[in-house]
């Protein structure tokens, strides 16, 4: 059987689609497994053993179309659901399956806090669509595949970083989901214990004014890594620290410790970090009470209350008493 996974973004939602791939390419005999994403996220789906063949969603619709329609698929299995994936299915015309976004439960939650979601992590929900192939999680947790071209070497690091340290996630596709930067500055001055700076090149001059607080024990590398570099160096951890980010959900493939710091969104949404059937070491921060949150299910460039507490009144000094213990 001839399958077609659809999820165009982001790095987070395509790392999550993983277990899919992976049962559906082990479970099902003789399984053919293509993937349609965004050119941009072409290198995070290309080393995955599991994928047959990678399909970019092209700047000629008609071209890639043609691309899909000589493959003369048996199934699409859409994990993004939109307009975009269902003119793909409509112009295929092969039986689909597509996840359920709950996009009305989430808008209860996030307009009027009443809180219908299924207690059930996406991974979970994104494996009901291959249910009917008989396909079930087997509890593998994620998968992401570093190439060995992009495996970072000792000598890439300060000499003080190369015995072990803290990932430090100060990135996110948008700032609501962020630490502010004098909140990140006091969890490095009070965490005594090497950290690397983990973001974009976007980062880089925040990373900066973060390191400033210590640059030998602090380390920016925002910016000086493509992804699966900063994926490495992740793997190479002794704990993450991160916001809703795709590198959180990197981190849990590699069955890293893990602390997560919520803002805007929230855990309930379906998206924390997943082990599958792995036992490990996790810690969430979020600040409760708050009547305003969640205030999106993705985010804002900045809060629309304009008092941002979600992160303003994060307690830093349990965050680092925490990272101390997972570092030990």
């Amino acid at each position: 059987m001839k399958f077609l996974i659809i999820r165009f973004s982001s790095i987070g939602d395509i790392v999550l689609t993983t277990p899919v791939i992976r049962c559906l390419k082990q479970q099902v005999k003789d399984a053919t497994v293509h993937f349609l994403t965004k050119e941009a996220f072409y290198g995070l789906v290309k080393t995955n053993p599991n994928v047959d063949k990678v399909i970019v969603l092209n700047k000629s619709w008609e071209f890639m179309i043609h691309q899909l329609q000589v493959e003369e698929y048996d199934y699409i299995i859409d994990l993004h659901h939109n307009l975009r994936t269902w003119k793909v299915k409509h112009a295929l015309g092969v039986k689909s399956f597509s996840f359920d976004k709950l996009n009305i439960q989430k808008w209860l939650l996030t307009a009027f806090k009443i809180n219908k979601l299924p207690p059930i992590h996406i991974v979970d929900r994104y494996l009901e669509t291959v249910k009917s192939f008989a396909v079930v999680n087997d509890g593998k947790g994620l998968d992401y595949f570093i190439p060995e071209k992009d495996r970072i070497k000792p000598e890439d690091l300060p000499m003080s970083h190369r015995f072990g340290y803290i990932a430090l996630v100060i990135g996110a596709a948008l700032d609501t989901k962020k630490l502010p930067v004098h909140k990140l500055k006091e969890l490095c001055s009070q965490t005594n214990f090497p950290i690397i700076l983990l973001g974009g090149k976007e980062d880089k001059l925040n990373g900066d004014e973060i390191a400033s607080v210590n640059e030998i024990r602090v380390y920016n590398a925002c910016g000086k890594f493509n992804l699966n570099e900063s994926a490495d160096l992740v793997r190479n951890a002794r704990l993450v620290i991160s916001h809703d980010t795709g590198l959180m959900h990197i981190a849990a493939a590699f069955k890293k410790k893990v602390i997560s710091v919520w803002g805007n969104t929230v855990p309930q949404f379906g998206m924390d970090v997943y082990y599958g059937n792995d036992q490990v070491s996790n810690s969430k921060f979020e600040v409760a009470g708050l009547s305003c949150r969640p205030c999106s299910k993705i985010g804002y460039k900045e809060c629309p209350k304009k008092h941002f507490k979600c992160m303003e009144l994060q307690d830093i000094e349990t965050i680092a008493v925490k990272a101390i213990e997972f570092t030990q």
